[in-house]
């Protein structure tokens, strides 16, 4: 009996030093960072970031694969990832929509919300702009304008934060846009091609052109260090007061010691030198906001997008 207990013992320790090594090789295979998004945008420009450092720390190739949504916006991309194991080798890079929006516009594998966050680490510098040539330099010129002149508005997705605050604020502002548009991307060629007349996007996109650009607003609390002069969606409409972010989520259910691998690399290298050189380049915020501060401004922003969505529906 006795020998037989000394064998059990033994079997379970060594089941447990095997489970315990098993849990300790994360990560053992190469790991993928999508974003929902074309390369070249501060979020894919981070998180590549993030990614190389990963690969570095952790001695496993990492990849950025980057799925926009044809229009779609950000959620084909995140549909990827909610039907990944959630086994951390599949991370999103997600902006504020995903776990706002995406639960409220039927898409079942949004519903319920699938992710948790493991921090936010970008505010974009995100902006309301036109052509230099356009004949308005104001949201109160363009308001003037559109009273007697047609104005097409390109965004990233109808139902997308941003496009909810600008539709929001043209009403606050006593007009509407003629028609709107979905694009993947909204730089200095969208503008130049006279596809739309208006676009809002993040500064970065049109910083190449910046010169030849009415930035009419930025949107989030803060003006933007680049357009110091250019006032906030806040500024002329309180009720429109939302920042625009960026952050790391996984699968709710993978392992706590996974989450806390990726999150220890990711805090770093947003913190690093490149990454806040960055940030003074393009006028956006880079910081690492904790996983348990980003539930409650989850919490908060789905408050003040429902706020915008019943005004626009009256």
């Amino acid at each position: 009996m006795l020998k037989l207990t000394k064998s059990a013992t033994a079997m379970a320790i060594a089941i447990s030093a095997v489970a315990g090594a098993a849990q300790a090789e994360y990560p053992e295979k190469p790991v993928e960072f999508v974003v929902p998004w074309p390369p070249g945008d501060l979020e894919d420009v981070l998180t590549r970031m993030i990614a190389e450092d990963f690969s570095e720390a952790y001695g496993v190739p990492t990849a950025v694969v980057n799925k926009p949504g044809g229009g779609g916006g950000p959620f084909p991309g995140a549909i990827e990832v909610a039907n990944a194991p959630a086994d951390g080798y599949t991370i999103g890079s997600f902006i504020i929509a995903i776990p706002v929006v995406g639960p409220q516009i039927g898409i079942p594998e949004l519903n319920p919300d699938p992710f948790v966050p493991l921090g936010n680490f970008l505010t974009y510098p995100f902006v309301i702009a036109t052509s230099g040539d356009s004949g308005y330099t104001t949201m109160e010129e363009l308001a003037a304008y559109a009273q007697d002149n047609d104005v097409v508005l390109g965004h990233f997705g109808a139902p997308l934060v941003p496009t909810q605050v600008t539709l929001g604020l043209a009403k606050e502002m006593g007009f509407s846009y003629a028609s709107d548009a979905a694009f993947d991307a909204l730089d200095c060629n969208t503008l130049a091609s006279g596809d739309v007349d208006v676009i809002n996007t993040t500064l970065q996109l049109i910083l190449p052109c910046l010169e030849d650009v009415s930035v009419l607003a930025s949107i989030g609390s803060e003006r933007i260090n680049l357009t110091p002069d250019t006032p906030t969606v806040a500024e002329l409409a309180p009720t429109l007061d939302v920042s625009l972010w960026n952050g790391l989520f996984v699968r709710a259910d993978t392992p706590q010691d996974v989450q806390d691998k990726i999150i220890a690399v990711a805090e770093k290298t947003v913190m690093s030198d490149r990454a806040q050189a960055l940030a003074a380049e393009t006028g956006a915020l880079v910081y690492w906001q904790p996983a348990a501060d980003v539930v409650s401004q989850i919490e908060k922003d789905t408050q003040t997008l429902a706020g915008i969505e019943s005004m626009l529906s009256e």
